[in-house]
């Protein structure tokens, strides 16, 4: 019988890596009525993918899908057909050193069984029964190594899909503070370059405020996508950059940071008839925080506090924003009132 692992041992060295390197044996089929296995591992190599890999014969079947399984059906994304993986890999995770083959950090996403539907060289139909991830997928293959994975069954009922646009709400001019201050939140105000942040499987789709996709302009934040997958988020924020001086100015491209302070979609689940209030308690779980990101703190209630932090801090002011408000797509609205320091 032939050995299905041939191509899996030659590419790595069991002295160098952690990974499973079984001896030579035959591929072995299943026996017993159990379901079949499947593993989702997040792999952070050169580029970070997902690896979807479904017991079969004795192995695990093997994609890697560069931006995960689509949630919603009808989509397509690539998956390329790479070599069988030994059973063991079912549970591996770890770091794979630099250099080897597949280096990088290895994640579990997700594990669980599946029902195969159909097996054939060119078309897998397979129901994933997992802890994060359920569903019926079909994988195609397209030519060489390339194949496609789709979603044929309909998604859950208050599903919604990423949207393609949401144009950013902006704050009306005001000369003071509101009367009644307990009913608002007050961010600080930075002069920044506006952006909108579109992130799905591992990858950043940023939009300027005229529409203009500038995701290339600011290479710095694209690691922001990776750090926070698995999950897929639309943000809204300020790209900025300060100086040694703390002097804030509009970020460049070699530098910069991306201040974060509204959540428009999260998860399958817009945000943006959620009050402020609550839309910002989503955004301060996400926790997101890292060499070029983060999420500002607001103050709620307390309007003449941020006003004077923002004075200490030479900033030209604050955005105070109804806790109740909506956020209203293309709008300048007067439930965010912009009220400068001097």
């Amino acid at each position: 019988m032939a050995d299905r692992l041939e191509e899996y041992r030659r590419r790595r060295d069991a002295k160098r890596t952690p990974e499973p390197v079984p001896e030579r044996t035959p591929a072995r089929k299943r026996t017993g009525r159990g379901k079949a296995r499947f593993v989702i591992q997040q792999h952070h190599a050169r580029r970070l993918h997902w690896d979807l890999r479904l017991e079969h014969e004795g192995v695990l079947a093997s994609w890697a899908v560069p931006r995960g399984l689509p949630r919603e059906p009808g989509r397509n994304h690539l998956a390329v057909h790479t070599e069988d993986h030994p059973m063991e890999y079912l549970t591996f995770h770890g770091e794979i050193p630099a250099g080897e083959y597949g280096g990088g950090k290895m994640i579990i996403h997700d594990t669980g069984t599946y029902r195969a539907e159909k097996w054939r060289d060119d078309e897998v139909i397979v129901v994933l029964d997992g802890k994060r991830t359920t569903g019926r997928y079909v994988l195609f293959a397209t030519g060489g190594r390339d194949w496609m994975i789709r979603r044929t069954d309909p998604p859950p009922a208050d599903w919604t899909p990423m949207p393609e646009l949401v144009r950013p709400m902006h704050p009306t001019p005001a000369g003071r503070l509101p009367k009644d201050e307990s009913e608002w939140g007050y961010e600080l105000r930075w002069d920044g370059v506006r952006a909108m942040a579109y992130v799905s499987g591992g990858r950043l789709r940023l939009l300027s405020e005229s529409d203009e996709d500038v995701t290339g302009t600011y290479p710095w934040l694209r690691q922001m996508a990776e750090e926070l997958a698995p999950t897929e988020a639309v943000l809204d924020g300020v790209l900025v950059r300060i100086d040694a001086a703390g002097r804030v100015r509009p970020a460049t491209g070699r530098d910069g940071q991306f201040l974060i302070f509204d959540l428009l979609w999260l998860e399958g689940a817009t945000s943006i008839d959620v009050p402020y209030a609550q839309r910002r308690e989503l955004l301060d779980g996400l926790a997101l925080a890292g060499p070029h990101w983060q999420t500002p703190p607001w103050f709620p209630g307390v309007g003449a506090d941020a006003l004077r932090t923002a004075a200490e801090q030479g900033l030209p002011g604050v955005v105070a924003k109804r806790l109740d408000s909506p956020y209203e797509p293309g709008r300048r609205s007067r439930r965010w009132l912009s009220i400068d320091t001097s």
